[in-house]
């Protein structure tokens, strides 16, 4: 793996603060090439999605499903992210779940699941 990506981004330094934690390790092929994408202040945000397997149960003649997760990433960890990983590529994504909501031009109201990675 490219050691531009190990490491952490800076964004959640603090992993394991208080009583709870929020912490998701996955590993996926990436279905589409990593899309970098840049505030108005400048700042890189990458995103793209994972294919994850999931397995069934022992009483599923060993069955699997696969989950589309999305994954987004900021700052150098981003850049790093955009310029070296493709669609297809196995990868590790370590970081937290993030539930974010927003209102579409018509007025609905949606929320967004997604990994905020940490290390890539």
């Amino acid at each position: 793996m490219n050691d531009l990506l190990r490491g952490y981004s800076g964004e959640n330094k603090n992993v394991c603060g208080g009583d709870w934690v929020n912490r998701i390790q996955l590993m996926g092929r990436l279905t589409r090439d990593p899309e970098v994408r840049y505030t108005q202040t400048g700042k890189a945000v990458v995103s793209f999605s994972l294919a994850v397997r999931r397995y069934l149960g022992p009483n599923t003649q060993g069955r699997e499903e696969t989950d589309f997760i999305d994954v987004v990433a900021w700052g150098v960890l981003a850049e790093s992210a955009g310029n070296t990983l493709r669609k297809g590529e196995l990868v590790q994504v370590d970081g937290r779940l993030q539930i974010r909501s927003y209102e579409t031009q018509d007025g609905q109201k949606r929320r967004v699941a997604e990994v905020v990675a940490n290390a890539i």
